[in-house]
């Protein structure tokens, strides 16, 4: 799998960073979730993993061709959102060496693969209100 890197959220030490796939699909790299009150929020099935970004981290889609990146549904891949404005977002976890390669991940640090439509939806404007849960 070929990556393309569309833009990352750095202060010293955090790197959460989103690219574009060769596969139609986002590849979001972001934290690792260790504390037990997000853990005990999530039900994350086998081959699935959960990690943590700050919501700007999208407004990087615009360089994926994108008119916004602003999140106007919070709904699944997205699973909480945090009261530090994070949000937290599940799916398969990346294996792909050669995706992985192409990255500097630290050690607290994981990604998933996302369908590209599975974001665009939360691209859309709502319907309604949504009622995210806020840990």
């Amino acid at each position: 799998m070929k990556l393309r890197f569309l833009g990352k959220n750095s202060t010293p030490g955090d790197s959460p960073t989103l690219y574009a796939s060769d596969q139609d699909s986002y590849v979001i790299q972001g934290w690792k979730i260790f504390a037990n009150d997000l853990l005990a929020q999530l039900d994350v099935p086998k081959g699935q993993t959960a990690v943590e970004v700050p919501t700007e981290l999208f407004e990087h889609l615009t360089k994926d061709g994108q008119l916004s990146g602003e999140i106007r549904k919070f709904t699944a891949p997205i699973m909480l959102v945090t009261e530090q404005g994070t949000c937290v977002l599940q799916g398969p976890e990346m294996h792909d060496p050669e995706a992985l390669s192409q990255m500097r991940m630290p050690d607290y640090e994981t990604c998933i693969e996302v369908p590209k439509s599975s974001i665009m939806a939360l691209l859309e404007e709502s319907s309604g209100p949504d009622h995210p849960r806020t840990t």
